[in-house]
């Protein structure tokens, strides 16, 4: 087997504001977008979403939080109601359609303004392979630089 360097996977993160206020804190919509979400990426549920309502120690900081683990690795999502703002962020170590997951958050949340974050992560991340050319690869990964 060889060991090539190729990254550990894609992080998307939304800081999303000007959303449906009635969509960011219900359970169940954000329940139902957690747990479908998943299935239509093509990644691996291991546990339901766990959703639940959140009251921070600052009284306006309230909204919901929810988590599911993926056998990728994970999906969260933070409202803060009163200031009609949420977080949301997907990790994976399998490529996901990043374009098709950003579209679907602002179209299920009603969102009118988000920042997007995207970082590509482990990008050292050491990867066994056999001689098996790797998915997507036509050449030789050259190693990643330390900086």
């Amino acid at each position: 087997m060889a060991i090539i360097e190729q990254g550990f996977g894609p992080h998307l993160m939304l800081d999303c504001r000007e959303c449906d206020i009635d969509k960011i804190s219900d359970l169940a919509v954000v329940q139902s977008f957690l747990d479908d979400l998943p299935e239509l990426i093509g990644m691996t549920k291991i546990i339901p979403p766990y959703v639940f309502p959140y009251s921070g120690l600052v009284p306006e900081d309230k909204g919901i939080t929810g988590v599911v683990i993926i056998a990728e690795s994970h999906l969260t999502f933070h409202s803060f109601v009163e200031k009609d703002y949420f977080f949301f962020d997907i990790f994976s170590c399998k490529p996901f359609d990043i374009d098709f997951v950003e579209q679907h958050v602002i179209k299920t949340f009603g969102v009118k303004s988000y920042e997007r974050f995207m970082s590509e992560r482990g990008r050292q991340f050491p990867r066994y392979i056999s001689d098996k050319l790797v998915e997507g690869a036509t050449e030789a990964i050259p190693s990643a630089v330390s900086v």
